[in-house]
């Protein structure tokens, strides 16, 4: 492990089937007034709303809803929000949702009461919160797995006006208080968003692995969630209410992104931000995003990597080493995760995500460029790996 560090998580999670249990209690700890955020409407049709507005409604709590949280949240539906958290002197904000739900309430915890305009402050500067900025805290009742929103600060918004879709990692007094995640709630997701979450994962992993070159602990924690998460999506697909399968990627989604695996790690963090490029031009689901252009960007940059290349082809993909090349390892590793990403059903191209040839310079234009893999891309080389991911 090279470099220091320092480590904390304040998250409390309640986990499994029985975890619903653990609300009332979780409850108690703030004021009257509760800000339930959630999306289009699903947890009404699967009884989670209700079940959710039961125990609120035991505990004595002032309801205050804030629904149609988009899969990709808007800075205009940001600003809708912190008005209904500021005139209803919000106590607590109860995110009932997948990813996109917590990461809009995390960004309303801290932009209700900002006194300059959050979008500017945080997604264009990447300021701080403010020390007399109030923040108000944020509880998760999680029904979709991918982002391990649920114990970080990450906060993703899109602005369609300006073409970006932009995260802020904020600190711990930003992370969700507390977390409820019963692997039942994500039994009735669709395919499709299923394994859109699950390369959510894998894409969180590979972007922490796939930098640094020191024999490093966060490495093999990272091969051994990849491997679990390889196994358990398989069993999924074919049988989505498998609580074995479920309750192990669900776990795996948390601890790809609570930050445990980024210790005495550099990060890359490209995919994602091609990806998120992509998606404020598509508006295409965000895993797929990844998936769509993740084999382009690792056959360009392995070179520049080959021995952890090499690790991830024999530890995660059990390739034999015997008798070949660093590269043909390597290669082989990148086929055998390209054989899975078919198998479970990814999106494996841009042009099915609705990109067209005119949009390519303009994502290249809206892709923020990091410095933490392998290589640090030229806008040629992000324009590259768009037109090699069209097919």
């Amino acid at each position: 492990m090279l470099g220091n560090f320092c480590y904390s998580n304040p998250t409390r999670l309640h986990f499994g089937e029985d975890s619903m249990s653990s609300l009332k209690a979780e409850l108690a700890n703030y004021g009257k007034t509760v800000m339930l955020v959630y999306g289009g409407g699903s947890i009404k049709k699967n009884g989670i709303y209700d079940k959710v507005i039961e125990i609120l409604t035991s505990c004595g709590k002032t309801i205050v809803e804030d629904a149609g949280v988009m899969p990709n949240p808007t800075v205009e539906k940001l600003y809708e929000g912190c008005k209904i958290a500021r005139e209803n002197n919000v106590d607590l904000i109860l995110s009932v949702g997948g990813g996109s739900c917590c990461d809009y309430s995390k960004a309303v915890s801290v932009s209700a009461y900002c006194h300059e305009d959050p979008w500017e402050k945080y997604y264009i500067k990447f300021e701080d919160v403010s020390e007399d900025t109030k923040i108000i805290p944020v509880g998760c009742v999680l029904t979709m797995v991918g982002t391990g929103s649920e114990m970080n600060g990450g906060s993703v918004i899109t602005n369609h006006e300006s073409k970006l879709k932009v995260g802020h990692v904020f600190g711990d007094n930003v992370f969700p208080k507390f977390a409820i995640l019963n692997p039942k709630f994500t039994y009735t997701l669709p395919k499709y968003q299923m394994v859109a979450g699950i390369f959510d994962i894998m894409s969180h992993i590979m972007e922490q692995y796939f930098s640094g070159s020191d024999d490093n602990t966060s490495d093999y924690i990272a091969e051994g969630l990849m491997r679990s998460l390889i196994h358990s999506s398989l069993v999924a697909v074919d049988n989505p209410e498998d609580y074995e399968a479920r309750s192990n990627i669900m776990w795996t989604a948390t601890w790809a992104l609570n930050t445990l695996i980024a210790m005495g790690k550099s990060t890359d963090w490209m995919v994602h931000m091609i990806g998120h490029a992509i998606g404020v031009y598509t508006n295409a689901t965000h895993g797929m995003t990844l998936s769509a252009v993740s084999l382009a960007y690792y056959r360009l940059i392995c070179k520049y990597g080959i021995e952890k290349f090499k690790k991830f082809a024999v530890n995660v993909w059990n390739v034999d080493p015997e008798n070949k090349s660093a590269e043909q390892i390597a290669e082989e590793g990148l086929c055998r995760m390209e054989e899975w990403m078919k198998e479970i059903g990814l999106v494996m191209n841009i042009t099915e995500l609705g990109v067209t040839e005119d949009m390519l310079d303009g994502i290249v234009e809206s892709t923020e460029i990091k410095n933490g893999g392998y290589k640090t891309l030229t806008a040629d080389e992000i324009l590259k790996v768009l037109k090699d991911s069209m097919n």
